[in-house]
């Protein structure tokens, strides 16, 4: 028989959180909220700005805007500090962690790789920079603030990559039939097949370094609290 392991563990508000420093423990519900709202605020934008700029038919619209990695993320972040906020569960300090991974990796490729590739203005611009910029900043340091302490390990890190490896997996067979790739480093039709898996290689071992690094970082502090 397969024992399967949840990628998130859920603890109950009873067990009392000893790993939260202390100075910052009045601020979590506060900013808890603020995160949450600015991160739906950021989603709900993005879904109204691509329905304002699009031609395309409502149905495809919906499956493009839930096809970014970028929207996925920043939802599992805004919904991650809503409950949060409203104290109805608390998540180990694994969960905290593997989605401060996930917000951080979309931070960096765009930051690396998309950010020079448009200019956007207005309201776009804002939304933008929540989503990428952000969003992942005030993660990591409510990370740091309340979730490091406890609960992460290294053989967590094969389980935070489910996530990526099912979102690879989708957006690839999509793409094959509706030609529609969200990024262009993953656009077989543009660059061939070959090219894109080294580039998800590329990624899934970001992945992986990123995911070693807050464990490890984790860990250290954990030591010296």
């Amino acid at each position: 028989m397969f024992e399967i392991t949840p990628i998130f563990t859920v603890r109950s508000d009873s067990v009392r959180d000893d790993k939260t420093l202390p100075f910052m423990k009045p601020y979590r519900k506060l900013l808890a909220i603020i995160f949450a709202a600015v991160g739906w605020f950021a989603v709900i934008a993005q879904f109204l700005l691509m329905l304002n700029n699009s031609v395309l038919p409502l149905g495809e619209n919906i499956v493009r805007f839930f096809s970014f990695f970028t929207i996925l993320t920043n939802m599992l972040v805004a919904l991650f500090f809503t409950l949060q906020a409203w104290g109805i569960k608390k998540f180990d300090g694994g969960a905290l962690t593997a989605i401060t991974v996930y917000i951080t990796i979309v931070g960096l490729v765009y930051q690396v790789l998309l950010r020079q590739l448009w200019t956007p203005t207005g309201l776009q611009k804002v939304v933008d920079e929540l989503l990428h910029s952000v969003m992942p900043v005030v993660t990591i340091g409510y990370w740091y603030c309340y979730g490091h302490r406890h609960g992460v390990f290294y053989n967590q890190v094969p389980k935070w990559l489910v996530f990526p490896f099912l979102y690879l997996g989708y957006i690839l067979v999509r793409g094959y039939f509706s030609g529609f790739y969200p990024y262009p480093f993953m656009d077989v039709a543009m660059l061939g097949f070959p090219k894109v898996i080294g580039n998800a290689a590329g990624m899934v071992v970001l992945f992986i370094l990123v995911s070693f690094f807050f464990v490890y970082v984790g860990r250290k502090l954990k030591e010296v609290g």
